[in-house]
């Protein structure tokens, strides 16, 4: 009888021991997929990066949870932008779902065309680290005609940030839309050439994008990609940021709703801003007073004319705008001086 008892009872302690290992080895798996994935042995990343909330320094932060359930379903603070060494590893899902944006159905050589990119641009994040007496204003202007008569360029420049995006313009229209530039985002098709001190944040739809980016600070012999495209570009290199794919899936699945293929340039910076910024203003998004969709620098009047592309549902992404103005998160100007 006691000869059972201990069996019984090593029995016991063997099947304890054997749900601690289990249970110990499911908490690992996430790490351990990404050190047997990224092939970066010369660079020994950290543990996968999470983003913690950052302290609330303004009288009125965007990213403050608590206020709007709205905005806390959809934010995700966890969520990093920027893409480094510590979170480059794709999921199979946010991978399968970048490759297919441009109808890539075999997977490319992602982890060796990202080793190559950090060779080149920095593997820094400069927004994980918070300073807790800063308040970051951000202004995101847009390339709406109502930019036109709106004499928003003082305001614009009185921010800390000022993103603007793709081809966007200042000489000549500095009343409207001011001349003060703290980053771009743009992608290769998109791309020109910036000065100092500006931040040049690459959209990378494709893995031939980051490619491209390597090549326009190296070489330059990446010169087409669907259309022709900057093959050397003059910027600042430790200023070159890349957007994480996870990023830009999660603005589609979150925010976008599956509305269109993939977010348009101007809805991917505003949420960048509500991650890296306390206070978001957003000018020249939307149509002009007559209806008209164009560009400020343009003198294009056809109505709807960018309102919906084969990739861009414009005006979901304004009813999404408008409610994040109405849950008090973003301050929207329109062309009659007129914020709402």
């Amino acid at each position: 009888m006691a000869q059972c008892k201990c069996q019984y009872m090593l029995f016991l302690v063997c099947c304890t021991i054997a749900s601690v290992c289990i249970y110990l080895s499911l908490l690992d798996t996430r790490g351990q997929e990404y050190k047997q994935h990224a092939q970066w042995r010369h660079f020994v990343p950290s543990d996968i990066d999470v983003q913690r909330p950052k302290p609330c320094t303004c009288e009125k932060c965007a990213y403050k949870k608590g206020l709007s359930n709205w905005f806390d379903e959809r934010f995700d603070p966890g969520v990093n932008p920027l893409l480094t060494i510590s979170n480059a590893f794709l999921y199979n899902a946010v991978k399968k779902w970048w490759l297919n944006l441009q109808g890539l159905h075999k997977e490319s050589n992602v982890d060796a065309i990202m080793t190559k990119l950090f060779e080149v641009v920095p593997n820094t994040d400069p927004y994980q680290s918070k300073n807790e007496t800063q308040c970051r204003r951000c202004a995101i202007v847009g390339n709406s005609g109502n930019l036109k008569y709106s004499s928003y360029g003082a305001k614009i420049d009185s921010h800390d940030f000022v993103m603007r995006m793709n081809r966007a313009t200042t000489s000549g229209f500095e009343k409207d839309v001011g001349n003060k530039s703290t980053h771009y985002f743009m992608y290769p098709e998109s791309a020109h050439h910036l000065p100092p001190g500006v931040h040049f944040v690459l959209i990378p739809f494709k893995p031939l994008d980051m490619e491209w980016i390597v090549s326009a600070l190296t070489t330059g012999n990446i010169k087409f990609t669907y259309v022709r495209v900057v093959s050397k570009i003059h910027l600042d290199q430790d200023k070159v940021m890349i957007l994480n794919p996870a990023f830009l899936k999660y603005i589609h699945d979150n925010w976008t709703n599956h509305h269109g293929k993939y977010p348009s340039t101007g809805m991917i910076a505003i949420l960048f801003a509500l991650h890296i910024c306390e206070e978001v203003s957003v000018f020249g998004f939307g149509a002009d007073r007559k209806g008209s969709w164009h560009h400020y620098w343009e003198n294009n009047k056809h109505a709807g004319a960018f309102q919906k592309t084969g990739v861009h549902d414009a005006k979901f992404e304004m009813e999404i705008i408008r409610k994040l103005v109405e849950e008090g998160k973003i301050t929207f100007y329109n062309e009659t001086n007129v914020k709402y």
